[in-house]
Order: structure tokens, then C-alpha cells, then sequence
């Protein structure tokens, strides 16, 4: 692919080959660029499972590729992807089901943003791209001097960035499959906070799964992973990131529609955890590979 995500995008890739051929099926793996359609002629795919992260992948391009040309894929739609990807109007959306979210404010490039004053909160602070997944470009402000390099880092990768108040909790993703929450594990980082290096490195970040939640707790964040994953329009399958606070709030970070399937990745260990296997898991997404924009 040509995302930020590259190199996490050919190890799900690798992986779900793998387990395609495993399974006996006739896989091909394609790497993504701009030839991908005259590429997806020549090999006759019949149907595309997306193991394609970032841009052109989750964000509803290959997906409106996909639905043109007519082969069937895995995951979401065009707009679910899309909106899933922009962080701003995910938020909108997820306000709109009623979900917790913490407090936040949209900063454009060019905008006179060096002061934190004006943000309508106190620090600390999260500074993010509106539209990167795997934790690329973000950064947790404490003190005003870091303020302005955060907001440049960010800005490197969109052209609108998302300033949130930062909330102390546990780390919990929820596991969809089928439209239905698997189970939910909790994270907990050698770093400061789930970041490329602890999602992707060995060792840095202990995995707990199931949660450890009250069971009522546990039960209502799944409730409200399947209520994001709905209020975006998702199909099949997603992983939905929380922060479970100490007073039991569930405040969501965001849905990933495409989750990693590499061998640290997190909807694989919930699916073991619930006894699906990799392989059968990588079946059943493909099982529901379909066109949408037709039906």
C-alpha cells in the first residue's frame, strides 16, 4: 500500500495469505499502488479480502475501487471506511449514538493555534491527525512548550488535527465479528501510551485478555464497541478502542474497520479467546465478503 501503515499492512497481508492457502484457497497476495485495478484484471480476482491499512485502504478509496469494478470484498463499505478514518466526523457520529467521547477541538493547518489557552480545556492533552491509524503522528502534551512541536508533528501527516482532552483509563479494544462483540482486552503499554512501538514491537505492551472490568463494566463496553461499529454504518467486522475510566466510563477512541492481523494484533488474540482460530476467523471475514453499494 501507500499509507503511513506500509510495512504493518504487508504483515496482515502475509499473514491472511498464509491462512488463505492453508485453507486451499486460490490467494494471490497484491501489493497495493497505483495500478491496482489493472492489476486485479490480470490476476481474475474474484473476491479481495482487504488487509490494507491507512489511506487507500481504510478510508473508503480501494473500497470505491472495488465496488466499480464489481469484485466483492471483506469489511466495510465506502462510507463507513470513510468515516471510521476521519476521526472529526466519527466523533460527530458517535456524539450522535451517544457515546462518551472526550472533549475536543479541530485545528486546520494555518490556523494561529501556538496557544493551548484557547482550547477550552486544560492540559494534558492528546494532538492527533484526523486521519492516520496505528497511532502515527500522535503525541500527549503536559506542559505549554510542547504544544506547538506536537501540533507540527500532526500536521506533517493531515490538514486538520484533533486536540482531545487527555483521559486517564485502561486501554480496552473490543473485538467485532459478525457485528457481534467477541470479547474485549485490555492493554497496558511499556510506553506512555499505545503507540506504533508498543502495538507492533514484542514485549512492549502486556495484552489481558479477557478485561479486567467489573462484569457489568465489561458488559457495557461491549455494549457500546457494538454501538459504534453500528453507528458508522460498519459491516463484518472491526476493532473498537476504548478508555475505561475508574468511575466506569467508556469513552471511545475510535473504530478501525480494517484491524491489524498480524501476529501482535489484537481481533486475532480476542478471536482465540472466544476459540476461533486465525484461520477460521480469516474464513468468516471472507465468508461475508460481499459488493454493498448494490444491494
Amino acid at each position: 500500500g501507500l499509507s503511513a501503515e506500509r510495512e504493518v499492512s504487508l504483515k496482515s497481508g502475509a499473514a491472511v495469505h498464509k491462512a488463505l492457502l492453508a485453507r486451499g484457497y486460490d490467494a494471490v497476495a497484491i501489493d497495493v499502488d497505483r495500478d491496482v485495478a489493472q492489476v486485479l484484471v490480470k490476476e481474475w480476482v474474484d473476491v479481495a479480502f482487504i488487509a490494507l491499512h491507512g489511506r487507500y485502504g481504510e478510508d473508503g478509496a480501494i473500497q470505491g475501487l472495488l465496488e466499480i469494478m464489481g469484485i466483492p470484498y471483506t469489511g466495510s463499505g465506502v462510507l463507513a471506511s470513510a468515516l471510521a478514518m476521519n476521526k472529526i466526523f466519527a466523533k460527530q457520529a458517535f456524539q450522535a449514538a451517544g457515546l462518551t467521547v472526550a472533549p475536543y477541538k479541530v485545528l486546520c493547518r494555518g490556523d494561529n493555534t501556538a496557544d493551548p489557552a484557547g482550547l477550552g480545556f486544560s492540559l494534558p492533552v492528546v494532538v492527533k491527525p484526523s486521519q492516520e491509524g496505528s497511532s502515527v503522528g500522535i503525541s500527549i502534551v503536559k506542559q505549554e512548550s510542547d504544544f506547538a512541536a506536537a501540533l507540527k508533528e500532526a500536521f506533517r501527516y493531515d490538514r486538520e488535527i484533533l486536540v482531545e482532552l487527555f483521559v486517564k483509563g485502561r486501554e480496552v479494544q473490543v473485538g467485532i465479528l459478525e457485528d457481534r462483540a467477541l470479547g474485549a482486552i485490555e492493554i497496558v503499554p511499556k510506553n506512555e501510551f499505545y503507540d506504533f512501538d508498543a502495538k507492533y514491537s514484542p514485549g512492549m505492551a502486556e495484552h489481558i485478555l479477557p478485561a479486567r472490568l467489573p462484569a457489568d463494566l465489561y458488559q457495557k463496553v461491549l455494549r457500546a464497541g457494538e454501538e459504534a461499529h453500528r453507528a458508522l454504518g460498519c459491516s463484518g467486522y472491526s476493532r473498537v478502542d476504548f478508555l475505561v475510566t475508574e468511575e466506569g466510563e467508556c469513552y471511545i477512541l475510535e473504530v478501525n474497520t480494517l484491524p491489524g492481523m498480524t501476529d501482535l494484533s489484537l481481533l486475532p488474540e480476542i478471536a482465540r479467546g472466544s476459540g476461533i482460530g486465525f484461520e477460521d476467523l480469516v474464513e468468516r471475514i471472507l465468508a461475508a465478503a460481499a459488493l454493498k453499494i448494490s444491494q
